[in-house]
This record gives structure tokens, C-alpha cells and sequence, in this order.
């Protein structure tokens, strides 16, 4: 813990802006009681009764009301932060709320009461035991969660639903390495460790879990995440009608003149509460207009960054000459998916095909109308499938690429330990590496063995007063 993690702070705890409440919250740190005390009878006029609600004046310097409100007072190790904390609940306006703020500092400065850095509230709750670090993140996606599906899992998260998941692994492995250990420290006992102690039983149950943890966690990256979705192809094969059709809104231009979209449209939709961030793109072809040509070379730097790709044909042509150009130049390992959209100009039936294997990385064609909306739900029920996403999953928690990079590098790990407990004994130093470096990386994720440079990185995305 660094000097300045125990430092008095405080900082204003509601969103900018006016409201009917806002909150200004101080956390004592070491100052505890010494700072508590005074600091309330300066700033109220009172001592408070912990954990009791006091309709009080908030005070200045010269004993005047800047303001009434409810005033809580929590000495720790029960609070949020685990030390003793103050929470003045006064009016929401910006101007009262700088004017308490300044006013906790003033009256704060003989005992060092300092500004909040982001995130350094619930940063102090983890350096306190009272969340760990996935809890922590948890708190944050509970904020900036954009669906009901996401906050529901980012509250499983913050409830220490994949904490306990984590940690029940970790026993686990934890186990097995005694195990081991203890192979390794007694070799003239000649225990046939992989065969006494089920090893490799042990050592699979413990895969199987894990596997089952990691597709959880993608599934709650996704709704934390998103996926990004960009529709691409020639001029006027409807790509801005199949965007209007997604999101159930006129959100583009629609015109039968070819090159109507002359840069990307974007607009963020939800199907089964995944965030799909969808982008209208400017039609690809050969051009002399200079502004047209910047809208295609924004078309293709969406294109780099795809999740996934919508290839927009039209479905009395199909696939010309100039689509296979297209094509080819999509980048590889991105699923695209062929799009043959006026099927209310023909006489096909919306449908999903599965394209033969080997044709690049297109995944699929669905077949369907835009402007009428055939086969429209076809497609949503495509890109979840796409994603990975499984409905009716109520025991996702949300997760970041940190997680999933952990508990990957953790599967590696563990498919090695597989590997050397398949040998003979003399890699059974080798196997107990290998569980070492897979606990280390499931450690990493609750914050078990943490850098303060990692604590920085993930606390600084936070707002002020959390």
C-alpha cells in the first residue's frame, strides 16, 4: 500500500450536473477518529450517530448554512471504503456541492484531507478487504452498464458470484500442488503419485470447471463489450435499409441514387441485451468524387476493426465480379456473413445456407428483405450465434479482456500440466510449474497478487467519487 493510499480524501459522489441529490463523501484513512470527530462538528455542528440518518445544516467557516441535508456517518471497518467515512446528502446543484466540497477540504486540512483521484474510493475498499479486484471492476460495469442484461451481471459480479467461482478453482489447484509438493519433497516413500492421489482426475474436473467459467465469462464479455457489426458492399444494395431494419428507426438516408451514404453511420442496438454496435458504411466501388472516397477508406478502416462483417448483396444479382474484389480484400479471421437482401424482389424465401467450406471466412448467407423485414429476425438469431451467445444464460457475470486473457493463459497452463502428468515422474517438477503459473493467473483476476502499476491502470477508469 502506498503512503497516499491512506490519506483523509473526499470528493463529490453523484454524476456532474444539477440533480435533486448530491452526495459529497469523505473517507478518513489513517486520521480515523483524530479527523472524524472535529471534521463533523465543523462541518455539522454536531457529533453523529452512526449509521443514523441526521437532518443537519452543512456549515461554513464562519458557522452559516451552505446548504441542509442528510448527513450518515460510518465508522469502519463497516463501510464502503472500510475506514470511517461521511456522507453529506445535500441538494444537487453544482455550485453547493463545490461549496460543501471545498468546505470538507478547508475544514480537512489540519488532518492532510486531500481531492479523490478516480476510482481511489472503491480502490481503498479493495486495499481493505472489503471487495477484491473482480468486485471492484464490477462496480464500474455497474455503472456503465448500457443494458438490463449487463448490470443484472455485473450485480452477480459485485455480489462475488465469480469471485467464488475463481477461488473454488484456485482451491482446487491449490490442492493438487500440495499433492505434488509433497511427491517432490518425499521421492523415497514411492508413492505413485498420478495413480494414489488421481491426478489426473483431479487435474481434469479442474479443466472441465475452468472451461466452463471461461465460456461464462465470454458471454458476460459480450454484454459488457458488445459486438461490432459493420455492414459492407456495393452502392445501393441495402445497406443503410437493413441498418433502419436493425434498430427499428429511419437512422440512415434511404435513396435509389447509388453513393447516398458518403460516411459511416453508427448506432449501438440490443438483441437478447448484447450491446450491437452497428455501422453503416459508405458503398465500395471506384469513384472520382474526392468525397465519396473519404467515406470509402473510412468504410474499410471500420472494416479492420470489425467483429463481424455483413456482406450486402442484392439478391437478383448475387455475386458479381466486383463483390469478389470486395471479398478478398476482408480481413482474415473475421466472420462475414453474406447478406442477400431484396428477396421481396424475387422469389426466394428468407433463409439461412450454410456456405461451403473453405470460401474465406464468410460463416453463412441469409437471405431476406429489408424494407419488408423478412428474415430480419433470421439475421439478429445469426449474429448471436456468431457470438457465441447462449439464451436464457441467467448465470453470466460480466467480464473484461482481462479476465478472459487470465483464464485463458490459465487453460494453457493447466493443458501443459496435462501433458507432463502423462509423462513419467521426472516431469512431475515440470507439472507442478505449470499448476504454479495457472493459480498465478487466476490469482490475477480477483487480485490476489496485483502490481500497484495494475491497481492504477484499472482504478483510474473510474469516476471521482467512486
Amino acid at each position: 500500500m502506498l503512503a497516499t493510499d491512506s490519506d483523509p480524501i473526499v470528493a463529490i459522489a453523484t454524476a456532474p450536473g444539477r440533480g435533486g441529490i448530491g452526495v459529497v463523501r469523505v473517507s478518513f484513512g489513517r486520521a480515523g477518529d483524530a479527523a472524524a470527530e472535529p471534521l463533523m462538528r465543523a462541518l455539522t455542528g454536531q457529533l453523529l450517530v452512526p449509521r443514523h440518518a441526521s437532518y443537519v445544516p452543512f456549515l461554513d467557516a464562519d458557522g452559516n448554512a451552505l446548504d441542509r441535508g442528510i448527513a450518515l456517518y460510518f465508522p469502519g471497518p463497516n463501510s464502503y471504503t472500510g475506514e470511517h467515512v461521511l456522507e453529506l446528502q445535500g441538494h444537487g446543484g453544482p455550485i453547493v456541492l463545490q461549496l460543501v466540497l471545498q468546505r470538507c477540504i478547508e475544514a480537512g486540512a489540519p488532518f492532510g484531507v486531500r481531492l479523490a483521484e478516480p476510482g481511489e474510493f472503491t480502490r481503498r475498499a479493495f486495499l481493505n478487504d472489503k471487495l477484491d479486484l473482480a468486485q471492484a471492476e464490477a462496480v464500474a460495469d455497474l455503472i456503465e452498464a448500457s443494458t438490463e442484461a449487463a448490470v443484472r451481471s455485473a450485480g452477480r459480479s459485485l455480489d462475488g458470484a465469480f469471485s467464488r467461482d475463481i477461488h473454488a478453482l484456485v482451491e482446487e489447484v491449490i490442492t493438487l500442488r500440495m499433492l505434488v509438493e509433497a511427491t517432490l519433497d518425499f521421492p523415497e516413500e514411492e508413492i505413485d503419485f498420478l495413480e494414489a492421489a488421481d491426478a489426473r482426475g483431479k487435474l481434469t474436473r479442474i479443466r472441465e470447471r475452468l472451461a466452463q467459467v471461461l465460456g461464462e465469462a465470454r458471454q458476460g464479455a459480450l454484454l459488457r463489450e458488445g459486438l461490432s457489426v459493420v455492414l459492407a458492399g456495393q452502392p445501393n444494395v441495402g445497406k443503410s435499409s437493413l441498418l433502419n431494419a436493425l434498430a427499428g428507426a429511419e437512422l440512415a438516408i434511404v435513396t435509389p441514387i447509388a453513393g447516398t451514404t458518403r460516411d459511416k453511420v453508427a448506432q449501438t442496438i440490443q438483441i437478447e441485451g448484447i450491446p450491437l454496435h452497428v455501422i453503416d458504411t459508405a458503398g465500395l466501388r471506384e469513384t472520382e468524387d474526392e468525397v465519396e472516397k473519404i467515406g470509402i477508406a473510412r468504410t474499410w478502416s471500420a472494416i479492420e476493426k470489425a467483429d463481424v462483417v455483413l456482406h450486402l448483396l442484392d439478391a437478383r444479382i448475387g455475386m458479381t465480379a466486383e463483390d469478389d474484389l470486395i471479398a478478398a480484400r476482408f480481413p482474415r479471421g473475421v466472420p462475414v456473413v453474406r447478406v442477400m437482401n431484396k428477396t421481396d424482389l424475387t422469389e426466394m424465401a428468407p433463409e439461412v445456407r450454410t456456405l461451403d467450406a473453405g470460401k474465406r471466412a464468410d460463416v453463412c448467407e441469409v437471405r431476406l428483405s429489408a424494407k419488408v423485414g423478412d428474415g430480419i429476425a433470421l439475421l439478429r438469431a445469426e449474429l448471436l450465434r456468431i457470438a457465441g451467445w447462449q439464451a436464457g444464460a441467467e448465470s453470466v457475470y460480466l467480464a473484461r479482456e482481462r479476465h478472459l486473457i487470465a483464464l485463458r493463459a490459465a487453460r494453457e497452463h493447466l493443458q501443459m500440466a496435462a501433458q507432463h502428468a502423462d509423462q513419467n515422474s521426472q516431469a512431475l517438477d515440470l507439472f507442478a510449474e505449470e499448476l504454479r503459473l495457472g493459480q498465478d493467473q487466476l490469482n490475477s483476476i480477483t487480485g490476489e497478487f496485483s502490481s500497484d502499476d495494475l491497481l492504477g491502470v484499472i482504478f483510474s477508469r473510474f469516476c471521482i467519487g467512486k
